[in-house]
């Protein structure tokens, strides 16, 4: 048997038997070397720590922590607060509240778990108090908070910036703000339609102009994180990796003397919190750096792409047949390892069939995000029932509709590339 088929015979089995992807990839490379391959089993362990010696990696750690800081300096409390004035007291208003206060603080973590396990729990507990079905409140959270990694920063833009060296981090930064704000947009029709029928009320009277320029003014400073970033990036001030270090020093600041909510003995915590998630993160682009690099070593890559090339798809033709692929590809395993796998096989044929590279990398970050919220696997999913203490079947019957608003949303991504690649030419990003 090669060392091909049972790589993916094996990853395929420990997935379905529940162990974590990371150790899955890993352990389904380690069955291929052993049965299937004449190399040594020290490549494992070469090519896992090879896929993350990686300077442009160090962005990785950086804006975690920053995410970190700006949380344990009661940023979320501010930015819900700072969305909830607009928004909260329409009818569905705390829906509205939920879904623009996710995005704002999309724009900080880069992390759709921390979206649902920060800001999103607590929002989930005020609509539950306003008397907002619960299941609803977590499916509406779960269904936003893929806005994470697909609003600037983002840690899955960085890898494939990694995996794909014809678009660099900054654009992508720059052409997932349209994508997310699209699904912003959609997250409130969904919120609108249902809150209509189910008469959800709002939350209180509209709030006075000098109570929303007291508001505004004070979660200016959290606000200006993300253009700090873009901005700085753009001007040639600073590369990805140096922007998530100012990010770090700007959050301190913010916390600690803007704020003043951030406590010095908080930092050993968050630091811990932090260097946790970091190590979670690298472990799996390690396993999955191992496993592509089996894949590509056994010509399966290759293979694959002769394939697609020799079928004479028309552009529209692929990017549908991607759709399918990710969009099921996404059901079990996560959007990291997805684009570490993936993206080398299936950018070169994008590629040669003219697609832009911009264009082609929103696809596929957006479509394997997706499968974070999509059943049965979506990781997603089983934090915000834990946060929230929904049953899983519960939260997903409430997750239809968002799930059809987000199907339109990618056939628009898909057939409209100017949503992706407006933004950063007309930028200047290249």
């Amino acid at each position: 048997m090669s060392a091909s088929l049972i790589l993916i015979l094996s990853a395929c089995l420990f997935l379905a038997m529940g162990v974590p992807v990371a150790f899955a990839l890993g352990f389904s490379t380690l069955a291929a070397l052993t049965l299937g391959s004449s190399f040594p089993l020290m490549v494992l362990l070469k090519e896992t720590f090879t896929g993350i010696d990686s300077f442009p990696l160090m962005a990785v750690p950086f804006f975690i922590l920053a995410a970190e800081l700006m949380s344990g300096g009661s940023l979320t409390e501010v930015l819900l607060r700072f969305a909830s004035q607009f928004v909260g007291h329409k009818r569905g208003g705390l829906g509205y509240t939920n879904v623009v206060g996710l995005t704002f603080f999309s724009g900080i973590s880069g992390s759709a778990l921390a979206d649902a396990a920060g800001p999103g729990s607590m929002m989930i507990r005020m609509m539950d108090k306003a008397g907002y079905d619960k299941p609803y409140a977590a499916a509406l959270t779960a269904a936003t908070a893929i806005v994470g990694p697909i609003i600037p920063p983002s840690i899955i833009m960085i890898i494939y910036a990694l995996q794909d060296e014809s678009v660099s981090v900054g654009t992508l930064f720059m052409a997932g703000l349209l994508p997310g704000l699209l699904v912003a947009v959609g997250m409130c029709i969904v919120n609108w339609r249902i809150s209509t029928r189910r008469n959800y009320r709002g939350d209180g009277e509209h709030p006075g102009w000098r109570e929303i320029v007291h508001t505004s003014i004070r979660a200016l400073p959290a606000l200006l994180l993300p253009v700090l970033i873009i901005g700085g990036m753009r001007a040639g001030w600073f590369t990805p990796t140096e922007a998530s270090v100012v990010a770090v020093f700007y959050a301190l600041v913010c916390g600690k003397f803007v704020y003043r909510t951030l406590e010095w003995k908080a930092l050993p915590d968050i630091l811990a919190r932090s260097a946790l998630l970091t190590a979670s993160v690298l472990i799996i682009i390690g396993m999955s750096a191992s496993f592509a690099w089996l894949l590509t070593i056994e010509g399966l890559p290759s293979l694959l792409a002769g394939w697609m090339s020799a079928q004479d798809f028309s552009p529209w033709t692929f990017l549908i047949v991607v759709n399918v692929f990710l969009l099921l590809f996404g059901i079990f395993i996560e959007p990291l390892p997805g684009v570490m796998v993936l993206v080398p096989i299936l950018a070169p044929v994008a590629a040669k069939l003219g697609i832009d590279p911009v264009h082609f990398a929103m696809v596929v970050i957006y479509n394997l995000t997706l499968g974070m919220i999509t059943p049965p696997v979506g990781g997603l999913l089983f934090v915000t029932s834990n946060v929230s203490r929904v049953p899983l079947g519960a939260l997903v019957k409430e997750l239809k509709p968002f799930l059809l608003a987000h199907a339109v949303i990618l056939m628009l991504l898909t057939f409209v590339p100017a949503i992706s690649t407006w933004l950063p030419r007309a930028l200047g990003f290249k």
